[in-house]
């Protein structure tokens, strides 16, 4: 074959073996988002553009690129980010070129005059760029997967990550799996769902579909919001589809990274147009528990990487920038009195042989070494442990801060490691500083100001529920009894069903007949949240005999939330949680009277479920919620906290029937649980409903002073 081969085609001279890639075939999830239609390159270079891509990469892996960038090639870097999420798996940092939109932001966003400050003195650039990303083998800081379980990382662990009905282009329709685990294991469904058809569905319901490009470039809070929650509601969708699989060998399954791609592979995000400073329609106080909901939401775009930057253009010349950091505990950050945070910088660690080194003044570290002399804002994220998962966090956006200063230490490692010292900008909303305050009154330090009672359940509930007003002189509600859950005289008649036997508690993709009763798939995750939203959740009866653990029995063990009842400014007494409550989390059941014939009296505590109330998410029969049977409930004298909830016609709860069967008897129940994800001490509220048309002449409008910009004025 030689002899036909050109000379022409043979190099001369050495080869230079830096160019020589090797391809491997790789079944990994590598998010790779077109460019936003209608976009264009600037004829001008932009003043800002966005930082060069940087890793850790997996192996194989191309760059991920979720914002709009130009046509100009981009340039590899020379050491693999190690201040990255330690929770989340993406394979690449978030950052490209800027459009034109860039350019249109920095004039807005002006950088100031380069402000000497204390600092060491910045050397050049690194010239280096053969970079790889974290080695195999790491597992810094395993992420709870999703709503209750633990991965390690994928990519370092050999795993394989399903990447099906991640694709826009192509309509995948994903079948559940006949699995077989031993006697008890059968077939859960052979029904196919049709993950592009869920999406659309959920993007149109929520009005995602076509974005207006303004609006998109610069949201507002009910757009960043409705993106977030769109993408809750996949992704725990998605984890119950796979959960209905069962363990398979060698798989990965990461439904926060896959419902995150899919979404932008759809356009479905906010706050396209990246900027120095705060982003419109994220407010100070915000929690997100995933960091692909920072990304969709504008707020820090790469979804590892623990610095965001851009590029300043100088000359002719490109300066990095930082516009953003997520300070989540994985180095020696130091919070202080929450108004001033000691960040360290990145890299320094290669965890495959315990290898460290000293970190270098590049990217990021460079990035921030600029913003100090530079005086730009810089928005800080804290990310602060999940009280209910062993390795998750929280993460809350805590405003925005100045560098001012800068230094270098010996880290315990003994090597170099870079610090800076941030300082918030006064006047902003409290923040961080509202998690420190709640953590004092937890541990007895400070007093809760204005309590009037500390339990007012009588220890009637697992957690104690303080009665506090610090509005006005009001002593407490109208006297009633306490009662934590629903009473009924008697119970519902129904068909006679089978009890599960399942002494570990309930399974997916087992034989187990109350995870048939609910279409195969069991409603909760491991952690407790709600999966996905029916007509009714089949929860385990009094005669099943899984432990009081079941994950299939969340509504009865209790509260799990520090709950405190207070006296509103202008609407009596409400109800707001000590701790942030994650969306679909369950909150509390509506305990009270059952009212026979469904008498609507003129009772302030009425739920009825028989009124029509608005869908959180589109159904299979495109029907709005409706129990089995009409239950009718009185809180007035006897009722639990749910009875303290107040109206909202933006609401951030919901309420769902609850059937529990036990033999031939049925109880009915109505639990509440949250729409999006809410901060501490965020009123927590739901929509009361409209009476059916021959109701409607029984109660009386009330005013509605929710506050809400979508408030229709009026409730009954």
């Amino acid at each position: 074959m030689e002899g036909n081969i050109s000379p022409d085609s043979v190099p001369s001279g050495p080869i230079d073996k830096s160019r020589v890639m090797t391809v491997k075939p790789l079944r990994c999830l590598v998010p790779v988002f077109p460019s936003h239609e209608g976009s264009s390159a600037s004829p001008q270079p932009p003043q800002f553009a966005f930082g060069a891509p940087t890793g850790p990469f997996p192996p194989g892996a191309a760059q991920f690129f979720p914002f709009v960038g130009s046509s100009e090639p981009q340039r590899p870097t020379s050491v693999p980010d190690q201040r990255s999420n330690p929770n989340v798996n993406a394979n690449a940092n978030v950052n490209a070129n800027a459009s034109a939109n860039a350019s249109a932001n920095a004039s807005a966003n002006a950088i100031p005059s380069p402000v000497p400050l204390n600092s060491f003195r910045t050397p050049a650039p690194p010239t280096n760029t053969s970079g790889r990303g974290r080695p195999r083998g790491s597992t810094k800081n395993p992420e709870p997967y999703d709503d209750g379980y633990t991965q390690n990382d994928s990519y370092e662990n050999g795993f394989t990550i399903d990447t099906d009905d991640s694709s826009d282009v192509t309509r995948r329709k994903r079948k559940v799996r006949k699995l077989v685990k031993g006697p008890q294991a059968v077939a859960i469904s052979n029904s196919e769902v049709d993950i592009d058809e869920l999406v659309n569905n959920l993007l149109k319901s929520f009005n995602l579909v076509d974005i207006n490009t303004s609006l998109q470039a610069d949201s507002d809070h009910d757009l960043v919001q409705r993106v977030v929650m769109v993408y809750n509601l996949l992704r725990r969708k998605i984890m119950q589809l796979d959960d209905a699989k069962g363990v398979i060998p060698g798989i990965s399954r990461r439904a926060d990274l896959r419902s995150g791609t899919i979404l932008m592979n759809k356009g479905a995000r906010a706050n396209t147009r990246r900027r120095v400073g705060a982003v419109p329609g994220v407010s100070i106080g915000d929690v997100f528990f995933f960091r692909m909901e920072l990304c969709l939401a504008g707020l820090h775009a790469p979804i590892m990487a623990g610095i965001d930057y851009l590029s300043f253009k100088v000359s002719g010349d490109e300066e990095p920038i930082a516009v953003s950091i997520v300070s989540s505990g994985g180095y020696e950050d130091d919070g202080d009195d929450g108004e001033v945070l000691i960040y360290s910088g990145q890299g320094g660690v290669q965890r495959n042989d315990k290898l460290v080194m000293d970190q270098k003044l590049e990217r990021g570290n460079l990035a921030l070494e600029r913003s100090l002399h530079k005086g730009n804002e810089v928005r800080v994220v804290r990310g602060i442990k999940d009280g209910t998962s062993l390795t998750g966090k929280i993460y809350v956006y805590d405003g925005v801060y100045k560098l001012h200063e800068s230094w270098i230490e010996k880290g315990k490692s003994g090597c170099n490691v870079f610090k800076y010292k941030l300082i918030r900008i006064p006047g902003q909303p409290e923040g961080f500083m509202l998690w420190k305050l709640i953590q004092q009154w937890r541990d007895g330090v400070t007093t809760r100001v204005g309590v009037i009672l500390p339990d007012l359940t009588s220890g009637a509930e697992n957690l104690p529920i303080c009665l506090v007003n610090d509005v006005d002189g009001e002593k407490g509600p109208a006297y009633f009894t306490y009662s934590s859950s629903l009473k009924h005289a008697k119970p519902f008649r129904s068909s006679k069903s089978l009890s599960c036997r399942c002494a570990n508690g309930c399974q997916p993709a087992t034989n187990c007949p109350c995870v048939e009763r609910n279409g195969g798939y069991l409603p909760y995750s491991s952690g407790g949240v709600l999966l996905s939203h029916n007509s009714v959740i089949h929860e385990c009866g009094p005669s099943c005999l899984c432990p009081s653990t079941c994950r299939n029995r969340i509504s009865q063990a209790g509260l799990k939330l520090r709950l405190e009842v207070f006296r509103t400014k202008n609407k009596g007494w409400g109800l707001r949680s000590w701790d942030p409550i994650r969306a679909g989390a369950f909150i509390c059941e509506y305990a009270g009277e059952v009212i026979e014939n469904g008498s609507d009296s003129d009772d302030d505590y009425i739920l009825d479920t028989t009124r029509s109330f608005d869908q959180l998410e589109p159904v299979p029969t495109n029907e709005h919620v409706k129990p089995p049977f009409p239950l009718t409930v009185s809180a007035k004298n006897k009722g639990n906290v749910g009875r303290f909830m107040n109206h909202s016609c933006s609401p951030n709860v919901y309420w769902q029937p609850i059937l529990r069967e036990n033999e031939e008897e049925s109880y009915l129940h109505i639990g509440f649980y949250a729409i999006r994800h809410i901060p501490p001490l965020q009123e927590l509220t739901y929509n009361y409903g409209t009476p059916r048309a021959e109701k409607k002449s029984g109660p009386q409008r009330k005013k509605c002073l929710c506050g809400s910009t979508k408030c229709r004025g009026h409730f009954y």
